[in-house]
């Protein structure tokens, strides 16, 4: 049997991926709350997470802000901490599954042997629905939400190009993309989506200076533009965000229809 020689753990600690939500930091979960009050050592994105976030850590955390940082510094502060016991909680804005680059982190902490979870965290893209007060679904009108964004520096698939997926004529939110919203426009409209179809712009969903927009797709540029929404926005567009009179009723509570947990009546 061999001695250890260090005081290094016989494993390395937890990474625990967490969803810091779209901004308010009472969007933010119970249990993401609790795992940054315990953790050692904290990687946030500081250019997106809201400091307000960061009074939930310990005052002994030690705090990284990623935004300067490229993917090998800000992997190695996690290996390192981990393989010295340390809890550590990489803070992402929104949720890990949309526009994150969690995945690359999360391969470098498997090639080196380092355990990690995952916590979600509220979208922008859902905190904004709250702040129009619409549902992104709606009976009879669409069933399907598309997330995508306009290609930039990061390119877009030739599959999912904006034209393309403006076929479907569903919800569609889109991200990244405020800069050039009049091309995302163009394109939806392009694609087949009628001018006069709702839409919408958020800027910076559940912020205290948020700022939300309505219209239609032939003026919701306009209006974004003279509010000066230029970065950190979400544009909206499909039937489903209209008035009551672009829905049909939902059959969920309608007392003419039967389901496994009422009858008919």
């Amino acid at each position: 049997m061999v001695k250890r020689t260090d005081k290094r753990p016989a494993r390395p600690a937890t990474v625990h991926f967490v969803g810091a939500g779209p901004g308010d930091p009472e969007l933010l979960t119970i249990k993401g709350v609790k795992l940054l009050k315990k953790a050692a050592v904290v990687v946030y994105a500081g250019s997106l997470v809201s400091k307000e976030l960061l009074r939930y850590c310990s005052k002994k955390a030690a705090l990284y802000d990623s935004a300067s940082m490229h993917l090998k510094e800000l992997t190695d502060i996690m290996i390192d901490a981990a393989n010295s016991g340390k809890t550590v909680v990489r803070l992402h804005t929104g949720d890990t599954s949309l526009y994150s680059a969690f995945g690359e982190q999360a391969e470098i902490l498997e090639r080196n042997g380092v355990p990690y979870d995952i916590t979600p965290g509220v979208s922008s893209a859902f905190a904004a629905a709250a702040s129009l007060r619409k549902e992104f679904t709606a009976p009879e009108v669409t069933q399907t939400v598309i997330f995508t964004r306009l290609a930039g520096r990061t390119p877009v698939p030739a599959e999912e190009d904006l034209e393309a997926l403006a076929s479907h004529r569903a919800t569609i939110c889109v991200f990244l993309s405020a800069r050039a919203i009049e091309e995302v426009v163009r394109l939806l409209i392009k694609g087949g989506y009628p001018p006069s179809t709702p839409a919408a712009v958020v800027y910076k969903a559940s912020w205290e200076d948020e700022i939300s927009i309505t219209g239609a797709l032939n003026d919701i540029a306009r209006k974004a533009k003279e509010a000066g929404i230029k970065r950190h926005a979400l544009i909206f567009a499909g039937r489903a965000l209209g008035g009551k009179e672009t829905r049909a009723a939902s059959k969920l509570y309608d007392k003419e229809f039967s389901h496994g947990y009422r009858a008919k009546k």
